[in-house]
C-alpha cells in the first residue's frame, strides 16, 4: 500500500485529493497538511512513501517543506502539484528534491498514475519539463562545467545521461541504443549510484550543472 500525504492551503483541494487517492486501489492518505511547515512535521511522524505538494502557501512554501523533506528522509518521494505553470518553480522544485511536477488541472487517472511513478523511485520528468529546464539553464550566465562530476562514468553512461536529460522514457532509451529495458535500468541504476542521485529528476540537474549537456545540445523527442 502507498501511503500519501496531501498538502495544500485549499481544503476543498485537499478533500478532492484525499477522495481521489482513497478510492484508487493500492493507495491511501496518512494525513492532510495546509501549510509547509505542517507538511514538514507530517512527513516525519507519518512517514508517507509520496507527499503531494502544493507549492504557495503560508508560513513555509512547498519549495522549502520539499528541501526539508527530503534532506531529512530521502525515501520519501515528493510530487509538486500548482497552478502555475512557471519556469522557477519547475527548476526549484526538481533542485529542491521533488522527483516529479503537475498541475493542478492533470486529468483525475494521470495524477494517479503520477503518484504510482514516483512511488516506484521513478521521476516524473515529460519532455515539456525538460524543456522549462533547457529554458531556465538558457537564461543563465555561463560558467565552468564541472567536467570532474562525470570523471567516473562510461562512454556508455554518458550516453544514457545525456539521452536522460534530453528527456527520453527508458522505452525510448532502449530503442535508440538498441538496448534491452532491463540494461537500460541497469545503465540508470549504476548513474544514481555513481553520481549520487536519488532519482531520474536528480540526474537530469546533474547533466546540466556538470556541462555535459547544455541548452543548444540536440533534444530527440522534445
Amino acid at each position: 500500500m502507498t501511503r500519501v500525504l496531501i498538502v495544500d492551503d485549499q481544503a476543498l483541494l485537499r478533500g478532492s485529493f484525499r477522495v481521489l487517492v482513497e478510492t484508487a486501489p493500492g493507495l491511501s492518505v496518512t494525513g492532510e497538511a495546509s501549510t509547509g511547515a505542517e507538511a514538514v512535521e507530517l512527513a516525519a511522524s507519518g512517514r508517507p512513501d509520496v507527499v503531494l505538494m502544493d507549492v504557495r502557501m503560508p508560513e513555509m512554501d512547498g519549495i522549502e517543506a520539499t528541501r526539508r523533506i527530503t534532506a531529512a528522509q530521502p525515501e520519501v518521494r515528493v510530487l509538486i502539484l500548482t497552478t502555475f505553470d512557471l519556469d522557477e518553480y519547475v527548476y526549484a522544485a526538481l533542485r529542491a528534491g521533488a522527483s516529479g511536477f503537475l498541475l493542478k488541472d492533470t486529468p483525475p487517472a494521470r495524477l494517479l498514475d503520477a503518484i504510482r511513478v514516483v512511488a516506484s523511485g521513478e521521476a516524473l520528468l515529460a519532455p515539456s519539463v525538460t524543456r522549462r529546464l533547457v529554458s531556465e539553464f538558457a537564461r543563465r550566465p555561463p560558467g565552468v562545467p564541472l567536467v570532474d562530476g562525470l570523471a567516473g562514468l562510461t562512454g556508455r553512461e554518458r550516453e544514457v545521461l545525456l539521452l536522460i536529460a534530453q528527456g527520453l522514457s527508458n522505452t525510448e532509451l532502449g530503442e535508440h541504443l538498441t538496448l534491452s529495458r532491463g540494461t537500460v535500468k541497469t545503465h540508470i541504476g549504476r548513474l544514481l549510484a555513481k553520481l549520487g542521485a536519488r532519482d531520474r529528476a536528480q540526474l537530469v540537474i546533474a547533466a546540466y550543472e556538470t556541462g555535459l549537456v547544455t541548452p543548444n545540445t540536440a533534444a530527440p523527442g522534445l
